[in-house]
């Protein structure tokens, strides 16, 4: 019985001790090999006599950096990663709210940790390499910790510019992992192509599926997301067969025309999260590589990853809307008006879930959890929490769930209520068009759209016309050359505002 995410890697390097596990930059790993690494970093900590604590992880993305997590993990203390790209002041932020009972690092990044003048205690990776496993103290806090116990804390941006951290246990990983493997039939002859940074909840497909499934992970180099024929050759020459990104990663590979110059027709499963998915660009992927299964995922990191699916079993126009799907196994969706109640044919609601996928809360974070992670309003019988999503849809005539937009993407523009992302979609299916994203700047009450592509601004503005009602035409049409993306790979749309009002 699997009680555990560690559990899965007893079990794997068991039957597949020899066999890669992890492949980055510079090295590769054995399963018995993370197996052992992993036992290294917990019987560290448990000599330091940390329990039940978090662990910051502070390396690049790499093989080290999970076995570092999966250390944590088998001490009996959950992880938080951090990405040493970030603004100094967010990383201190976080350290004021996770409070990290230790920190672990590579030798590498020493001269960036000592100038944090950390409290903590830091451990490196090179360091544990060379203690011995303490199996006994393992075998101990082995014992100690259930399947409720927390696996890691992952930190998202907060409205008010405070970073929160979703706290997610071993069940709600162990869950994922299980409906993963039943889906998709991930398998030991899996290999995956690694897109999404640890910090960013995308990354756990990946990894518990290696942990559990066998599968071998290949941790794409970031740089080659920047040029499209050299990651298509990565995944040829590699032969990975699993892809899990975000939509602007499969969109910039798409517009770029890579598919007409690189066969990946190794890939058999193409799934993607994070944002909306253009039919135009996927239409692109789906003639080049149309032997793949094709799924679009939906869910926000509170609900570990993943509450709704669509596997892409039609054939969809460029200008038509993705569905999201239906709720995953052991996961309910309930879609709320603002009366509280279920929403009525045809129209539009929150999404909120509801199963053992949810997150805890906010790590040190009261207040903010109250607000999203609240009691069932259709329940008035017994406790039982829903997380409200804020994010708007509505089901379709097959009773597919269609996501609309964020619910703080609705506004009220010239006495009508717009949803932002209705234009956006509509924006996207101009010829020329590459990719578009709205934004509202209350202050000027100004629709403002931006997009990048070839066709001009004149160009998108009598298309939208033709199409829209009037009062959901934009006020400015700003064409780019790229629009900016966050570190997660998203849209920031927070700098699209800024770039409107600076101008």
């Amino acid at each position: 019985m699997v009680t555990l995410v560690t559990d899965y890697l007893d079990h794997t390097r068991m039957l597949f001790p020899e066999k890669t596990a992890i492949v980055d930059e510079y090295k590769s790993m054995t399963f018995f090999e993370l197996w052992e690494a992993s036992r290294k970093v917990a019987s560290v900590l448990i000599g330091q006599g940390i329990r039940k604590q978090p662990v910051l992880i502070m390396m690049d993305k790499s093989a080290d950096a999970i076995a570092a997590f999966m250390g944590a993990a088998y001490s009996g203390n959950f992880y938080s990663p951090i990405d040493l790209e970030m603004p100094v002041t967010r990383i201190e932020k976080i350290l004021d709210i996770l409070r990290p009972a230790a920190v672990v690092s590579k030798r590498t990044h020493e001269g960036f940790i000592n100038s944090l003048r950390l409290p903590q205690p830091v451990f490196f990776i090179e360091d544990c390499e060379a203690c011995s496993v303490d199996e006994q103290a393992i075998a101990r806090a082995r014992g100690d910790i259930i399947d409720t116990d927390l696996l890691y804390v992952l930190f998202t941006s907060g409205s008010t510019g405070i970073p929160k951290g979703v706290s997610i246990g071993h069940r709600s990983v162990i869950d994922y992992a299980e409906w993963l493997a039943d889906t998709f039939h991930f398998s030991e002859t899996d290999k995956f192509g690694n897109q999404a940074p640890f910090y960013f909840d995308n990354s756990v497909l990946d990894i518990c599926t290696m942990l559990k499934s066998g599968a071998t992970l290949y941790i794409i180099p970031k740089s080659f997301f920047m040029f499209p024929i050299r990651l298509l050759d990565y995944i040829q020459r590699n032969e990975i067969n699993t892809i899990f990104w975000v939509p602007s990663a499969l969109v910039t590979v798409a517009n770029l025309n890579a598919l007409q110059s690189v066969n990946v027709s190794c890939l058999n499963k193409i799934l993607f999260c994070g944002e909306v998915m253009p039919n135009k660009q996927l239409n692109i992927w789906r003639r080049h590589v149309p032997g793949a299964l094709y799924a679009n995922l939906y869910g926000p990191t509170e609900i570990t990853d993943v509450c709704t699916y669509f596997i892409v079993d039609r054939e969809f126009a460029d200008t038509d809307s993705l569905p999201i799907g239906r709720a995953c196994r052991n996961t309910d969706v309930l879609v709320l008006n603002e009366q509280n109640a279920l929403v009525s044919a045809g129209e539009a609601g929150e999404l909120c879930v509801r199963g053992s996928s949810l997150s805890y809360g906010y790590y040190n974070n009261p207040e903010k959890t109250r607000e999203a992670f609240v009691q069932n309003p259709i329940n008035k019988s017994y406790p039982e929490i829903i997380y409200r999503t804020g994010d708007l849809v509505k089901y379709n005539d097959t009773g597919e769930i269609i996501y609309l937009s964020r619910k703080d993407f609705q506004i009220k523009h010239m006495g009508h209520r717009i949803e932002l992302g209705e234009l956006e979609s509509a924006a996207a299916s101009v010829n020329g068009v590459v990719r578009a994203a709205c934004v509202y700047d209350k202050e000027r009450n100004k629709l403002v759209l931006f997009f990048s592509g070839t066709a001009t601004a004149a160009e998108a503005m009598v298309y939208l016309k033709e199409r829209l009602p009037r009062f959901m035409c934009p006020n400015a049409v700003i064409p780019l050359e790229t629009l900016p993306l966050t570190m997660n790979g998203k849209i920031d749309r927070t700098r699209l505002l800024e770039i409107y009002r600076d101008r």
